[in-house]
C-alpha cells in the first residue's frame, strides 16, 4: 500500500510498473486518473490550489484504503493525492488499485475514488474570471459514495 500527499505531479506508468514489478500474482490493476478542468459550474477556473491537514489527511487515506482491502481481495493500492497550486490539465489524483481479478480491481478502485471526493480532508478553491471561491462537495459524489454504505437493517416489533 502506498500513500502520499504531495506537490509535485506524478507518473502513472511508472507507478503502475512499480506496483506489478517481479509480481506474478497480480491479474489486473486498474487506475483513475483525476484532472483539474478549466470549467467548472459554468465558469472558466484559471487555476485551483487544494488545501490540506498534513497528518490527518495520510490516516485518512490509510483508514480508506483499508476500508477498501476488507472490502475486497486486494494486492496492492497506490493512493496518491496532489496539493498546492493546479493548472487545468494538471494530474491531481491517481488511484491505482492491484487484484487477482478484474471486478474486484475496478470496484475498489471506484469505491476509493468515490470517498476520496466526499471524505478525504482536502479544500479546493478555485481562481475565476471573477474572483476565488471554495469548491463545495456536489450531491452527486454524496450519492455516488452512498451506494458503498454497508446495508441498514430496521428491527420492527417481534
Amino acid at each position: 500500500m502506498k500513500i502520499r500527499v504531495q506537490t509535485q505531479a506524478f507518473d502513472l506508468g511508472a507507478e503502475v510498473g512499480a506496483m506489478s514489478k517481479g509480481r506474478t500474482d497480480i491479474g489486473a490493476i486498474t487506475s483513475f486518473v483525476g484532472l483539474a478542468r478549466d470549467l467548472n459550474e459554468g465558469s472558466g477556473v484559471r487555476a485551483m490550489t487544494l488545501e490540506h491537514y498534513p497528518g490527518m489527511t495520510e490516516k485518512a487515506l490509510a483508514a480508506l484504503v483499508e476500508e477498501a482491502n476488507a472490502r475486497w481481495t486486494l494486492l496492492d493500492v497506490t493512493v496518491i493525492h496532489r496539493v498546492g497550486r493546479l493548472l487545468p490539465g494538471d494530474p491531481i489524483v491517481l488511484v491505482a488499485v492491484a487484484s487477482q481479478h478484474r471486478g474486484e480491481a475496478f470496484a475498489a478502485c471506484e469505491f476509493i475514488m468515490d470517498y476520496l471526493k466526499t471524505r478525504a480532508p482536502f479544500w479546493k478553491k478555485e481562481e475565476t474570471a471573477e474572483g476565488e471561491r471554495w469548491v463545495d462537495a456536489r450531491a452527486s459524489d454524496d450519492a455516488a459514495a452512498a451506494r458503498w454504505a454497508p446495508p441498514r437493517f430496521e428491527t420492527g416489533p417481534d
